[in-house]
C-alpha cells in the first residue's frame, strides 16, 4: 500500500499542512480501518456481552415462535 512519491501540500512558509495520496490508497486505508474498527468492536462486545446464545438456538427459538 505504499506510494512511489510522497506529496505533501504547504503552506506559504513551505510547512508541511497535508498529505496527498492516491484515491485508491486512501479508500484502502478507509477500508483497513472499518475492519480494524470491526474487530475492536467484536472483542468489547465479547468481553462485555452476558447471555450469548449461538444461531442455532436463535433459530430454534424463532421457528418455534413461528417467526421464522
Amino acid at each position: 500500500m505504499a506510494t512511489a512519491k510522497t506529496r505533501y501540500l504547504t503552506d506559504s512558509s513551505g510547512r508541511k499542512k497535508a498529505v496527498v495520496i492516491d484515491l485508491r490508497e486512501y479508500r484502502g486505508l478507509v477500508k483497513r480501518l472499518e475492519e480494524l474498527e470491526d474487530a475492536l468492536d467484536l472483542d468489547e462486545a465479547v468481553r462485555t456481552a452476558k447471555g450469548f446464545r449461538d444461531y442455532q438456538t436463535i433459530q430454534k427459538a424463532l421457528r418455534a415462535k413461528g417467526n421464522l
